[in-house]
């Protein structure tokens, strides 16, 4: 299978799996593109995606870029992928998509170097800020980022932070960009309703902090089609 044709159907898996989920698209992290990170609660979840046609030359250099930002990690890979799991950690997941099916081979375990200074950084300046005041932090408008995450970590502790980040990834609202000049992220955004009929797609441009567009979903819906799981 080609990259574009996996991508719906491993959306309707993580949909089906975690009901709700914010997915963000072709996200640069450190020297790596991600090609989907998905935003659930209380955590971040990084799925490289490798199709038919695809190699594993750049898979060691993306791995430690995933594993730093990621609470969980899954390579995607469609069926001719047969030696993929020798070429990733124990602790990474695998999802195998055919035309019929999606099925988890292995489930993905915790990345032993996520840094929650790293999922920090991918935050706005605006919504760092909400965190902040959520704290009970002041603003700290001439305090550099780095000593603002250490006082966040100090004050509410790991696990709080993480839940504040991906409570702040799933709200980001890009159509503060409307009539507004860019900021921060160029993106194009889709939202998917809980009505069938309800959907529609918005493009929002900027210049991004790393000039790369991103993409983002939002699935919140029913169930779309039956999933199969297997067990290792």
């Amino acid at each position: 299978m080609l990259d574009k044709d996996m991508r719906e159907p491993l959306f309707e898996y993580l949909e089906d799996r975690y009901g709700k989920v914010r997915i963000i698209e072709e996200k640069v992290i450190k020297k790596s593109r991600a090609d989907v990170l998905a935003i659930v609660e209380g955590g971040i979840i990084g799925l490289e995606i490798k199709s038919d046609n695809d190699t594993y030359v750049r898979l060691a250099r993306q791995v430690k870029d995933y594993d730093r930002f990621c609470d969980n990690c899954y390579v995607v890979v469609g069926e001719s992928h047969i030696h993929v799991a020798e070429h990733i950690p124990d602790y990474w997941g695998i999802i195998v998509i055919s035309q019929e099916n999606v099925i988890v081979e292995r489930d993905a375990e915790t990345c032993p170097k996520v840094s929650i200074t790293n999922q920090l950084g991918i935050l706005w300046r605006s919504e760092l800020l909400n965190i902040q005041l959520k704290e009970g932090l002041p603003k700290l408008p001439s305090t550099r980022r780095a000593d603002i995450y250490k006082r966040l970590i100090d004050t509410a502790g790991e696990p709080t932070i993480k839940v504040d980040i991906c409570e702040q990834l799933f709200e980001r609202d890009y159509t503060i960009f409307d009539n507004k000049k860019p900021e921060e992220d160029s993106t194009k955004t889709t939202k998917r309703s809980t009505k069938r009929a309800s959907r529609r797609k918005v493009s929002r441009k900027s210049v991004a902090a790393d000039k790369k567009r991103a993409h983002v979903t939002n699935y919140v819906g029913p169930r779309k089609k039956k999933l199969s799981s297997k067990k290792t």
